[in-house]
């Protein structure tokens, strides 16, 4: 490539039976496009990718408004899983330079798309993870917002990572394709994919930094803001946590050492978060009981990993 030519990039939103949310979300992509152009005029040449995990093009409809866009791509992935669409984002961006991942239930800030790549271009990492916070309506529950369910870590823009969601982060796919790196299918039904996947990039040496400006909003629904949906998303979070560890180890002997100690911290947690929750009920503290039983939930999550269990949230 000349030094002239720009840079290709590639917006990826995976999407599974969400017409609605996604097109509501395309136009939006296509303004973040424009807004990448004007920041920097001939460097990038930028496209939209969706990716449709439903065998039934269900995104198909939120697409056809579109349709004479050269800069929208739809595809249909068959093979089930987020680790499958994530995979065909991969393989579809064969061509680029960059692949920025976001969901279809997220919507992005002003600038969004210009803060990741001018973090990219300033620090020269081989990833940059955005930021993410979440919207209801109606209200949030009291009780879930006390528990601190939806908290989302925030940290000064250039802080080094070494591990991150996929939800808003950026990829510069040389490095990815030098080090040969795809998304476990393993995970593809049980969520931990993305912590594989970036723990294994940092750990050949590069880098992942945080843009704490570029953030997207999660739009959560009505059947995830209630307390079930809520604990059991942080047992599936302890699960996923205690699966990669387990997963990372490289023999025997040390998988049963990440087990062990998988299974000690879960039982720690499920005794500190009970007794956390308990001693709120005493107190009268929403939030130690709230926050005591996300606790304990994660340790559940952990312990259930390290006895073999695989708790399959996107199960269909």
């Amino acid at each position: 490539m000349s030094a002239e030519s720009p840079l290709t990039l590639t917006v990826a939103v995976l999407t599974f039976r969400r017409p609605e949310q996604l097109a509501e979300l395309l136009p939006l992509l296509f303004e973040q496009t424009e807004r990448l152009r004007a920041a920097y005029p001939g460097r990038f040449d930028a496209g939209v990718l969706v990716v449709d995990n439903d065998p039934a093009s269900s995104g198909a409809p939120a697409t056809e408004s579109h349709i004479d866009c050269t800069d929208l791509r739809y595809v249909v992935e068959p093979r089930p899983g987020i680790s499958a669409a994530r995979n065909r984002a991969l393989s579809e961006s064969a061509n680029s330079d960059l692949l920025v991942f976001i969901d279809d239930d997220e919507r992005p800030s002003t600038d969004w798309l210009p803060l990741m790549v001018g973090t990219w271009l300033d620090s020269g990492a081989a990833a940059v993870a955005g930021a993410v916070q979440s919207t209801f309506d109606p209200p949030l529950d009291p009780w879930i917002e006390a528990g601190g369910f939806f908290t989302r870590r925030r940290l000064p823009t250039g802080t080094i990572v070494e591990v991150a969601a996929t939800n808003n982060l950026l990829l510069d796919l040389r490095r990815v394709r030098e080090l040969g790196l795809t998304f476990d299918e393993e995970f593809g039904l049980t969520g931990g994919e993305d912590t594989l996947f970036t723990q294994a990039l940092t750990a050949s040496g590069a880098t992942i930094v945080w843009c704490n400006e570029a953030l997207v909003t999660d739009v959560v629904p009505t059947d995830r803001a209630t307390r079930k949906w809520v604990l059991l998303r942080w047992v599936s979070m302890g699960n996923s946590q205690g699966r990669v560890l387990i997963h990372l180890a490289p023999s025997r002997p040390e998988r049963t050492r990440a087990r062990v100690k998988m299974g000690a911290g879960g039982v720690a947690r499920i005794i500190g978060g009970a007794a956390a929750a308990t001693a709120g009920i005493g107190t009268r503290s929403m939030q130690r009981r709230a926050s005591g039983l996300r606790t304990a939930a994660r340790g559940a999550g952990m312990t259930s990993a390290a006895a073999g269990y695989v708790y399959q949230e996107y199960r269909r």
